[in-house]
Order: structure tokens, then C-alpha cells, then sequence
């Protein structure tokens, strides 16, 4: 039974595993998005997330505490400088898996993850709907006042 047993070990030592994780990070960080097996993106998500979150607040310590984990003195920087005030409102979930499929080769199942914010498909509608609630009792004045409709040059020249 595996009652307790978090981490995914990857089929690999404990060693090969951490330095895996470091440097997929690592590229994710600097990417933004990258494609690997469904398993090693799980085990990416729960190893960058808490990494990020340290990332929001820049003091000394988080980044030591990050760079012990990173091993990638640009990575560290790109991720203080660049992804945390990207992702400073957010809560949580900064990353995001998208399956793709199975491998060619081997059949195994493919995944892209991905930094959330970075995806600007996804964030075109939500850019868009930001704004403010209105009141459903008063009624728009600014619609009333708008001039009426002329008629354009295509539907005159119809005649």
C-alpha cells in the first residue's frame, strides 16, 4: 500500500529526480510553456508552485530558499523580475496542464504546461471582460443620449 506516499518517484534516484525537476523548471520559467510526459508535468506542477508563491514576496531569504531549489542563477532572476508581479493577484494555480496525446515513439501520454498568465489565447477573453459591476435599478443614460442612426453609403446607393 502506498497510503501517504506523495511523491511521484519518476522511476528515477532520488538525486536524478531533484536535478530533472530543477531543470525542467528551469525551463519552464524561461519558456513559459513546455511538452513532456503527463507524469513529469504533475510532478513539475507540485515542484514549481510553491516556488512561485516565494517568488511573489522578493526578500533575501525566498530567494536563497529558491535558488537552493533552481540551481540557475538567470532562472531565479527571470522568475523574481519577470513571472511574480505577472502573477501577484493570483492566489494560486500558476500553471496550467494541457494533455496532447500519446508519444510516437512510445506511446506514453504527452502534456504541455504551461505559466497561466503567459497564455495569451486563454487571457484575450478575460482581458476584455474586465469591468466594473453595475446596478441592474438604473438604467444607462449615456444610451438614451446617443444620436440616432444614419443611413450608411451602400444602402443609398441600393436605391
Amino acid at each position: 500500500m502506498r497510503h501517504g506516499k506523495k511523491t511521484n518517484h519518476l522511476g528515477r534516484k532520488t538525486a536524478h529526480r531533484k536535478s530533472m525537476l530543477a531543470n525542467m523548471a528551469c525551463s519552464l520559467i524561461e519558456h513559459k510553456r513546455i511538452n513532456t510526459t503527463v507524469a513529469k508535468a504533475k510532478a513539475l506542477k507540485q515542484f514549481v508552485e510553491p516556488l512561485v508563491t516565494k517568488s511573489k514576496e522578493d526578500t533575501t531569504h525566498n530567494r536563497r530558499i529558491v535558488m537552493s531549489r533552481l540551481r540557475q542563477k538567470e532562472a531565479v532572476a527571470e522568475l523574481f523580475r519577470d513571472v511574480a508581479p505577472k502573477v501577484g493577484d493570483r492566489p494560486g494555480g500558476y500553471t496550467r496542464i494541457i494533455k496532447l496525446g500519446n508519444r510516437l515513439g512510445d506511446n506514453a501520454d504527452m502534456a504541455m504546461i504551461e505559466l497561466v498568465d503567459y497564455n495569451e489565447i486563454y487571457n484575450a477573453d478575460k482581458a476584455k471582460k474586465k469591468t466594473t459591476r453595475r446596478s441592474r435599478r438604473g438604467g444607462s443614460k449615456s444610451t438614451e443620449a446617443k444620436a440616432p442612426v444614419t443611413e450608411t453609403k451602400a444602402s443609398n446607393e441600393e436605391e
